[in-house]
């Protein structure tokens, strides 16, 4: 074996071992305090992308209200969930779907880019569709979230600041985000993270959404 070849392997087995306790060490450490869940929110899940999904009621239409001017239809009738997802700015902005896959994001998104936070509205959302996994939060813990969320967005005065002409369509946009996107701490420890801001103990580094989806798993009740 060339001396490449020993080192490659060495940092595979590093990164695995990084996985695997990244999985199932909890973070928290501690168990949190038993407490009665009185709310929901949702996590969606694609092969490499997280998003949460808040159910739209008073307390989030309050709260994301200062999204309206920038052309976000938040207040639209039939609008049942807000749908936030942190991400890298080249490779979230410029690759709406597979189709539109090109080298430079790809580069950019395995190395280090600006981060933009991308929110879009939708109505009902199938629970039973396998992307999708209803988390139960106590109404505190809701809050906390939500908070979490907002304290994501750079801004400008008190309003976030959006990024022009970056919509997929008319039911979402991008904002400014606040960190640095790079492959180890990308959108699916933000989403860990706020998760966690909501009471929901997850694995310490959780890069894939298949690792998020199993150490919540491992850690349910723990």
């Amino acid at each position: 074996m060339t001396f490449f070849m020993k080192v490659l392997a060495c940092a595979v087995g590093v990164v695995a071992i990084l996985i695997v306790l990244g999985t199932v060490v909890a973070r928290p450490l501690a168990t949190p305090a038993a407490a009665s869940a009185g709310a929901e929110i949702l996590l969606l899940a694609n092969p490499i992308h997280t998003d949460i999904a808040l159910p739209m009621d008073d307390e989030v239409r309050v709260a994301f209200a200062d999204f309206i001017p920038a052309g976000l239809p938040v207040d639209m009738p039939g609008v049942e969930y807000l749908v936030f997802g942190w991400g890298g700015r080249s490779f979230y902005i410029e690759t709406p779907t597979w189709g539109d896959l090109r080298p430079l994001p790809v580069l950019r998104a395995l190395t280090i880019d600006r981060s933009v936070m991308h929110v879009s509205v939708a109505g009902l959302i199938d629970l039973s569709h396998p992307a999708v996994r209803p988390l139960a939060v106590t109404a505190e813990g809701r809050s906390q979230m939500i908070a979490a969320i907002r304290a994501s967005f750079v801004r400008k005065g008190d309003a976030p600041v959006v990024v022009p002409g970056a919509a997929y369509g008319t039911d979402d946009a991008f904002f400014e985000a606040v960190g640095s996107f790079n492959a180890l701490i990308g959108c699916n420890t933000w989403t860990a993270a706020m998760v966690r801001a909501g009471g929901v103990r997850t694995g310490w580094w959780t890069p894939l959404p298949q690792l998020l989806d199993l150490s919540i798993d491992l850690h349910k009740g723990s």
